[in-house]
């Protein structure tokens, strides 16, 4: 039933810009609480991408600074990327030719590259197509990265080095590394983690205000002490960062060597891709946690990264995203605007320029602790479980690109992955469309065939057909399959609904054979949101299809139906 009688609820939202200074109160003790989070992070990710710890403060401090003036989002925290740290490393590997120390320059130019690309690709409106990623295989792809986290950390937390560095090569050699272990390190990181699992158990008024990792870095640095761990079992910032922190990429060494072509375009890809479809991800999900109910704009969000990344890396620091633990804890602690960012980044400077002492004192092994309780959050089996209950050809998907995505890459887990969800939609969207069969022939080939090219293109295209307003109401009919590959179209509709508009029809016409998890995700949240704020949301047709799971969000096909065609009088 339609609510005509509805009326919008109406609150002042917080603004970007200078006009968002006016919430520094509230801005500054959150980038506080972040920069306390952000600074055992932000050091870990740096480790674990193979660079120097410094590069991690340089990368969230170059975001704290020029994010406030570059919007897209509102409070999301941006710094370098713990789901790009095991892609950095193998690619500063290669780049180097298996010398960390050459690799890294260079891969501070490719870093620059692929933030100038990012820029060009925001401008021209190229956010949009981060629609067609499946979300299970998102999902699948940030799940193999938490596995990537959790081996490439396995020397830190035992304290020696491996021989292999992909990810079934550190399982299969980590039993004869446990032989070799340094205990006092292994101790450390024991602790360290005990502390991540066991800390948001514990209720204790005290501690609920203290940042995990905070805690954990704390917790190392007296456990560190008391066994006398130094030398290369504890981190180093430079005595002076300005003169020997920072690193300039290495353009003229890249283009030099014929031999890293394939390499640099392969990492240019990677990062453009997994930067651009994490970040905005993460600030769908951030957008959905803000007490404001406001939409961040992903081409604005694209560019703020294509800017930052450039500038990051042409003064030594890593990949920029938004991080989702960092900007749950702004949320927490009442951030409103991107000015928290700023915070962040001023605290960072101040604990870099007086704390540096201190941060000497931390040990690798409480870093790797909390990356690989980050890496485990990332792939826990709550997540395989949330999975299965969306539909068992979710679990199938995430399955396939978690496996793939380890034994080869990020690029060719996520396409394994697409190409394996292309496939799946293709077969249920044609078993659920109206078609002839004849007792002697069987099935029409010729037909089936066409059939299957038109679905495909359906697959691509726009699947709405009739747009108008009624009266008060705004209806959007459907008559195709809605599926990730062609939700842009979908996003750009619902985009184009007129301001104001309180009611909106949505009409699934029998054409709709198919409505996958994805899509439909984004459907019932536009509902959500727009009831919420606006008006109402009616839909007409959704219930003829037949869910693949009880889960809301599961894919919705229509039921399988073959038309007999009478035999031929005699």
């Amino acid at each position: 039933m339609l609510d005509p009688g509805r009326q919008a609820v109406v609150i002042e939202k917080p603004s970007n810009g200078l006009a968002g200074l006016k919430h520094w109160r509230y801005d500054m003790v959150a980038g506080l609480m972040v920069s306390l989070t952000s600074l055992p992070l932000s050091l870990g990710i740096a480790v674990a991408s193979g660079a120097p710890p410094i590069a991690g403060l340089i990368s969230s401090i170059i975001a704290g600074l020029l994010l406030p003036f570059l919007g897209g989002s509102f409070v999301t925290i941006s710094g370098p990327a713990a789901g790009l740290a095991p892609a950095l490393l193998i690619a500063m590997t290669q780049l180097g030719h298996g010398n960390l120390a050459m690799g890294y320059p260079r891969l501070l130019a490719v870093i620059c590259m692929a933030g100038m690309i990012q820029v060009v690709l925001s401008r021209v409106g190229a956010a949009k197509l981060s629609a067609a990623f499946p979300a299970v295989v998102v999902e699948g792809m940030l799940a193999s990265i938490g596995f990537m986290i959790i081996a490439k950390e396995m020397p830190h937390f035992l304290g020696h080095s491996y021989q292999a560095h992909d990810f079934f090569g550190i399982v299969r050699e980590t039993p004869a590394e446990l032989g070799l272990v340094q205990w006092r390190v292994l101790a450390v990181g024991i602790v360290c983690l005990a502390i991540l699992f066991k800390m948001p158990r514990l209720q204790i008024r005290y501690l609920r205000s203290v940042p995990p990792p905070l805690l954990v870095v704390c917790m190392g640095i007296v456990l560190g002490q008391i066994l006398g761990l130094s030398g290369t079992h504890l981190i180093h910032v430079p005595d002076n960062v300005l003169a020997h922190g920072i690193v300039l990429p290495d353009f003229a060494g890249l283009f030099a060597d014929q031999s890293l072509f394939w390499i640099v375009v392969a990492t240019v890809l990677t990062l453009v891709m997994i930067d651009g479809v994490e970040s905005l991800a993460t600030i769908a999900a951030v957008d959905r946690i803000d007490p404001f109910h406001r939409k961040s704009d992903p081409d604005r969000t694209l560019l703020a990264m294509g800017v930052s990344n450039v500038c990051s890396s042409v003064v030594g620091g890593l990949t920029i995203i938004p991080g989702g633990v960092k900007s749950k804890v702004c949320v927490v602690n009442g951030g409103r605007t991107l000015w928290a960012n700023f915070t962040n980044a001023c605290c960072l400077i101040c604990f870099l320029f007086v704390a540096r002492p201190f941060i000497n004192l931390i040990p690798y092994a409480a870093l790797a602790a909390i990356l690989i309780y980050t890496g485990y959050r990332m792939c826990e089996p709550v997540l395989w479980r949330h999975v299965a209950h969306i539909g068992r050809e979710q679990l199938a998907l995430f399955t396939v690109t978690v496996v793939a995505t380890l034994a080869t890459d990020l690029l060719w887990g996520i396409a394994i992955g697409m190409m394996l969800k292309l496939c799946l939609n293709l077969a249920l969207s044609v078993k659920g469309t109206p078609r002839k069969w004849s007792a002697s022939d069987g099935i029409d080939v010729v037909a089936g065939s066409r059939l299957v090219v038109e679905h495909l293109v359906d697959f691509f295209g726009n699947p709405v057909t009739e747009r108008q307003r009624i009266g008060d109401c705004y209806l959007i009919r459907f008559d195709g399959p809605l599926v990730c590959f062609n939700a842009f179209h979908l996003h750009r509709e619902l985009r184009q609904i007129p301001p104001g508009t309180a009611d909106v029809i949505l009409h699934f016409g029998e054409r709709v054979s198919l409505i996958d998890h994805t899509t439909c995700e984004y459907l019932l949240d536009f509902v959500e949101e727009h009831r919420r704020t606006v008006g109402w949301v009616e839909i007409i047709g959704m219930e003829r299809l037949v869910q693949s799971s009880p889960a809301e969000t599961s894919m919705r096909l229509a039921p399988s139906r073959l038309t007999p065609v009478p035999a031929p009088a005699v």
